[in-house]
């Protein structure tokens, strides 16, 4: 059994119940905006191609080294992703920065929020997080997701 097969099949044991699946549906992808806006906010000199390379891009960056050895369908997707969450990230910073609000609060406040939705997921679950056993199952959740995009549209991952 390939590594990202054995990865999703553990991931999807502490995720079977469908309120703890929906809440996921919702917040991962809300968790992963956020997280790009939290590391957007951290100072980087912002002549750097015209404010596009940050900590929040060079984590995606990293995350698609990730993707890329376990799976390169996955990596394709969150190629995609990755691109969806630089450009929003940048949009609504330049749209925050404009109106004087912070791109840090902003950012925390959904952080916050969406992983207080994910462990009341895991309460109605009655399990823990996958993370809590193995950290690299933070960079799973998200694939977890696509996998059953890329099901539902006949991709194999």
């Amino acid at each position: 059994m390939r590594t990202i097969d054995k990865l999703l099949t553990e991931y999807g044991e502490s995720h079977q119940n469908s309120t703890n699946k929906t809440i996921h549906w919702i917040c991962i992808p809300l968790i992963m905006f956020s997280l790009v806006g939290l590391l957007w906010s951290i100072p980087f000199p912002r002549d750097i191609m015209g404010g596009w390379v940050n900590i929040g891009s060079v984590l995606i960056l990293l995350a698609m080294v990730y993707y890329v050895r376990l799976s390169i369908p996955l990596f394709l997707g969150f190629l995609l992703i990755g691109s969806f969450l630089i450009i929003g990230n940048f949009y609504l910073f330049s749209y925050l920065e404009q109106n004087n609000w912070s791109m840090f609060l902003c950012s925390f406040l959904i952080f916050f929020l969406a992983w207080i939705g994910q462990f009341y997921g895991h309460k109605v679950e009655g399990k823990k997080p996958s993370f809590l056993k193995d950290i690299q199952f933070l960079l799973i959740g998200p694939a977890w997701l696509l996998h059953f995009i890329y099901k539902k549209i006949g991709i194999n991952y």
